[in-house]
């Protein structure tokens, strides 16, 4: 159910998220809404699955190299600290 929701904000700040919410073709009020859920939703596996990405998750997208860590030397070290540092 979509229900009004009435918000004093610096003038100056709504107009640069207007401008925000308007580059990343959505609504301010779907910007809010989202941001309102980020804060009360539960982080369990579930929720996660199901929640929208946000501009921001898209921007980090592709910044870190898959190569940059060395999967099998990570599985190594967690093997060896595992069963044989007991």
């Amino acid at each position: 159910m979509e229900t009004k929701l009435t918000l004093s904000l610096d003038k100056e700040i709504i107009e640069q998220a207007k401008m925000y919410a308007k580059k990343q073709k959505t609504s301010l009020s779907n910007m809010v809404e989202n941001y309102f859920y980020y804060l009360t939703a539960d982080k369990t596996v579930k929720d996660v699955k199901n929640i929208e990405k946000s501009p921001i998750t898209d921007k980090l997208l592709g910044s870190v190299k898959i190569d940059m860590f060395d999967t099998d030397k990570f599985k190594e070290e967690y093997l060896v600290e595992k069963y044989l540092d007991v």
